[in-house]
């Protein structure tokens, strides 16, 4: 029952408080040139790292369910539906820092900041690239300017974002520092595994829900998931 209540948890806050667990500190997880049966044999000996406090906000999905959709889901007052090529390539045209002004200031009938004032700068810009992306874009989803500089180590990613389905095992997710749970996916091989992710897996959304996360950190994070834990 209570790993059922924490995975409810793990659920639900990130979309409606805008929360996300802080990553874990820098780690040597770089194997992304190693063989899968190299990996699995470094996955075994690898151990977790302590935690690092740090929020680097929500993804564009989450800003826009919270904030976005009740206008551009269905179209209402001339907003441009979410899905609709013709409509966000002409905006796509304009750019991110165009879009984000008028998102910002309000422009017709949206209101400044999309009616939430609580959204700052990256969160409207990354609401404005899921759209986009949504719609026929390929847009990098914004980083936050409070993401440490550089690639996430494996570690930080799983602190970020991973942990919040695989800490708990929710939706059956191979939880994190289950190794015999992970193997199966170790097995198939790393670029594989990767792809998973990349592509989206059973309730797992593309890259985990994360879109700004690369293929590089989405290795680390596997890598860091399949790891036993420190005893």
């Amino acid at each position: 029952m209570r790993q059922m209540a924490a995975a409810g948890k793990r659920q639900s806050t990130p979309a409606v408080k805008f929360r996300h667990p802080a990553p874990l500190p820098r780690g040597a997880f770089n194997l992304v040139k190693m063989r899968p049966q190299a990996l699995i044999i470094a996955a075994i000996s690898l151990a977790a790292t302590p935690a690092l406090g740090q929020d680097l906000g929500p993804a564009g999905r989450d800003v826009y369910e919270v904030a976005c959709a009740r206008c551009h889901a269905k179209g209402e007052g001339g907003a441009p539906k979410l899905g609709d090529r013709a409509a966000w390539a002409k905006r796509s045209a304009q750019g991110i820092d165009s879009l984000t002004r008028e998102a910002l200031e309000g422009i017709r009938n949206m209101p400044a900041h999309g009616g939430d004032t609580s959204l700052s700068h990256v969160d409207i810009r990354r609401a404005i690239v899921f759209l986009i992306n949504q719609s026929g874009g390929k847009w990098p989803e914004p980083r936050s300017p409070r993401e440490p500089s550089g690639p996430l180590t494996g570690p930080q990613v799983v602190r970020m974002q991973c942990g919040q389905c695989h800490d708990a095992g929710f939706a059956n997710a191979p939880r994190t520092g289950d190794h015999a749970a992970w193997l199966p996916y170790l097995r198939l091989g790393m670029d594989a595994a990767v792809r998973k992710v990349v592509q989206g897996h059973g309730e797992m959304p593309p890259r985990g829900g994360r879109p700004s996360l690369t293929d590089d950190e989405i290795r680390s994070a596997i890598v860091a998931m399949a790891s036993r834990p420190r005893r």
